[in-house]
């Protein structure tokens, strides 16, 4: 009984009575958790949520019942495949979080929860450090601006390294990394945590499932001085980005009167302009150091006020931003939207910035796949709406077409006059300036290249239309999967991240949409490129609907990385290319541009190559339509002529490996044309190869290698670009594409 009544005091000191006040905007926190797969982003999600008061038992992963891993495939697999939202309230701060995905496959997962959020909190598995998809989440949390804090997880294992996670979050990711925390084991092995600010020992009850903690001051004098050492070391660290704390050690001579407000107060100015990365400690599986990531999230972590400062523009207009869409089958699509300015109110018409007008239905407040309605949702906040039928994932959401003019003639306005004032020194701000005002405007979201295609076919005819629907919904909720129809095999086209991204969408086809199809073996998504530089001049004449078309164009491709189109700039062309109009020069690109986009040998994107406009004649009352195409028709001669080479996918591999087993690994890696870069001792018993490998010869590789190892070895890929192929590894892949291996 003693132990019921104290966890309900504790409960009770970080629950706020949230029916009886209004959470400003300064007391909520948007933040999304990233890491490699397996770190224990979903199992440190749950443990807020169940300390929160939000949830009333513990889920795990590899029970299949955890809140945010809602879809069946990820309760059977174990891994998170969508990112899901969930809000819950500590210490009278709103909190919403984004649990994103660690797999490499689903990387636009994280991309899209990028933009609704204000920092994240980046999770390291203790024992492995900064692995590989660790370092791609990061650089996309570093695009967006977003300051981090870093929790060390899985730390109560025995070949957890806490040093070794700081010295690659400084060697590998470039990061200044300040521990405010240093772990204890006791010879049962159990974790606690010392304080380095507060001087302080935490432990956590382990019968209570971690929800009553306990901080004692240190008494022990050897670890207090060793303590204070390490708080005098974290304050020298502050001291070299923070002018005020600097001063104040300055003018008291030393770091004895350094006040911890003072360090809080510098420690969340640091991070909150990215300067610092502070790091925190736990193992969220035993339930040690949640709480105190929880604090860490509050404090030192930016409120929507300090973020967007951009969206000051709408000034109290209403403006939201897409990031997400889910499908739900009693609701339909619901619509994830980070509010930005004003409120978001039931039944409130709006504008998507495709022009669209939409009437939001009911609104609800996330919870991953349960839903509680609301009526409205204030600047800063993120809510799911229904009824939206035409907003994709990156719109925009204003009031009107009028609201959204002004905000663009506002921006406008104050980056000119900024221009006016400019100082030379102010030149790369000025940039970022306007990348950020393109960010705003731009409507598509940058979708990453697809790696593999196949063909999807329904179970018969009478099921085609209901498939073309599942696809049109999936792909609207996965901006990541391509969906086409291939005009001359006459089959619907399926492109995707990966061979386990392919997989998942097959199975949700059949268990949330009820159609068995059939997927086609994988085929690789080479890219095509010119080798020398060709130049043709192309005649297309016919008689339409008694109308003589006509149009004589000189074009040619040369080898360019940066530039797609181009005009030719020597003196014999310039007056006649001069004298088209935009609008023509327009049509010709489009045909140009269309045409590069299959290939000669295998069909795929023809790429690195610049199309230059050298001459063009075009017949009276010729149709825009004949143009583009003879444009498109000029560029397939001068690549069928002259022919292109194949460039193949190349994959980064890392795989961990037990000592005795790696010669057995890399001698199968040889066979595969893979290079290897590395082979370093990870641990006393492992070792760690870093390999890059060409895709099409790692085909269900994952698999093969637990063969090969016995099921010791682990790998994790991530793509890494592509590669020009040799004669016979060509003519090889046009076989396996045209079906004939």
């Amino acid at each position: 009984m003693s132990l019921f009544r104290a966890i309900c005091l504790q409960l009770c000191k970080h629950l706020p009575n949230v029916s009886k006040r209004c959470i400003s905007t300064k007391d909520i926190r948007n933040i999304g958790i990233l890491a490699h797969i397996d770190a224990g982003k979903t199992t440190t999600t749950e443990r807020m949520l169940f300390y929160s008061g939000k949830t009333r038992s513990l889920g795990e992963v590899h029970r299949g019942n955890t809140v945010t891993d809602y879809l069946t495939q990820e309760r059977e697999r174990g891994i998170t495949i969508c990112s899901s939202a969930v809000t819950f309230h500590w210490k009278d701060k709103k909190i919403n979080l984004l649990d994103t995905p660690g797999h490499i496959d689903f990387t636009m997962e994280v991309e899209q929860s990028l933009y609704a959020v204000d920092g994240v909190v980046v999770v390291l598995d203790g024992t492995a450090g900064v692995e590989a998809q660790t370092m791609t989440v990061w650089s996309q949390a570093e695009k967006h601006r977003l300051p981090k804090i870093s929790f060390v997880n899985k730390m109560d294992r025995p070949d957890a390294d806490f040093y070794k996670c700081l010295l690659d979050l400084k060697n590998k990711l470039d990061a200044k990394p300040i521990s405010l925390q240093y772990p204890l084991k006791d010879a049962k092995g159990n974790l606690s945590i010392y304080d380095i600010i507060r001087l302080e020992h935490i432990t956590w009850n382990a019968q209570s499932l971690g929800r009553i903690y306990e901080s004692k001051p240190v008494t022990d004098e050897n670890v207090l001085l060793e303590l204070q050492d390490k708080r005098n070391a974290l304050i020298d660290q502050l001291s070299g980005v923070d002018d005020n704390l600097a001063d104040f050690v300055i003018s008291n001579d030393g770091f004895d009167k350094v006040s911890n407000d003072l360090i809080y107060t510098a420690l969340r100015q640091a991070t909150c302009q990215q300067k610092i990365v502070p790091v925190m400690l736990g193992s969220a599986y035993k339930n040690v150091g949640v709480q105190s990531l929880m604090d860490a999230v509050i404090q030192y972590l930016p409120h929507p006020n300090e973020r967007n400062q951009l969206y000051d523009c709408f000034e109290n207009d209403f403006v939201g931003k897409v990031f997400k869409i889910v499908h739900d089958k009693q609701r339909g699509p619901l619509t994830l939207v980070r509010i930005l300015r004003g409120d978001l109110k039931r039944s409130m018409r709006l504008t998507s910035t495709r022009g669209q007008s939409e009437v939001v239905g009911k609104m609800y407040e996330p919870l991953a796949d349960e839903y509680r309605e609301i009526q409205t949702a204030q600047a800063g906040d993120v809510a799911l709406c229904s009824g939206l039928k035409h907003t994709v994932t990156g719109d925009l959401l204003v009031t009107s077409t009028t609201s959204l003019k002004n905000a663009q003639k506002r921006l406008q306005k104050s980056l000119d006059k900024k221009n006016d004032n400019i100082t030379p020194t102010l030149e790369d701000d000025d940039e970022v300036q306007v990348d950020l005002i393109n960010e705003i405007f731009s409507l598509e979201p940058q979708i990453p290249d697809a790696v593999y295609f196949c063909s999807i076919e329904p179970p018969s005819s009478a099921y085609q239309n209901a498939m073309e629907l599942a696809l049109k919904q999936l792909q609207r909720e996965d901006p990541s999967l391509r969906v086409s129809f291939d005009t001359v095999t006459g089959q619907t086209v399926l492109g995707g991240m990966g061979e386990l991204h392919m997989d998942i969408i097959k199975s949700r086809i059949l268990t949330e949409y009820k159609i068995e199809v059939d997927l086609g073996p994988l085929q690789i998504a080479y890219k095509e490129t010119i080798e020398n530089p060709a130049k043709t001049t192309f005649t297309l004449e016919k008689e339409i609907a008694g109308s003589k078309q006509s149009v004589t164009i000189t074009l040619e491709l040369v080898k360019d990385k940066k530039e797609l189109f181009g005009l030719d700039k020597s003196p014999e062309n310039t007056n006649n290319l001069l004298a088209i109009r935009p609008r023509t020069l327009q049509v010709i690109r489009k045909g140009c541009i269309s045409a590069l986009e299959r290939g000669p040998k295998v069909g795929g994107q023809v790429v690195e190559t610049q199309i230059r406009l050298h001459n063009i004649t075009i017949g009276r009352g010729t149709a825009d339509s004949f143009i583009m195409a003879a444009a498109a028709q000029c560029i397939q001669k001068i690549l069928t002529e002259n022919g292109t080479r194949l460039l193949e996918p190349i994959m980064s591999l890392q795989i961990v490996v037990p000592n005795e087993r790696t010669s057995g690994i890399l001698a199968d890696l040889g066979r595969r044309r893979a290079t290897i870069n590395d082979v370093m001792p990870k641990g006393d018993k492992n070792k760690l190869i870093l390999v890059n490998a060409p895709l099409a010869e790692l085909s269900n590789y994952s698999s093969i290698l637990r063969t090969i190892s016995s099921g010791t070895a682990s790998m994790t890929m991530q793509p890494y670009g592509f590669t020009p192929m040799n004669t016979n590894d060509e003519e090889l892949a046009i076989r396996r594409a045209q079906g004939f291996e």
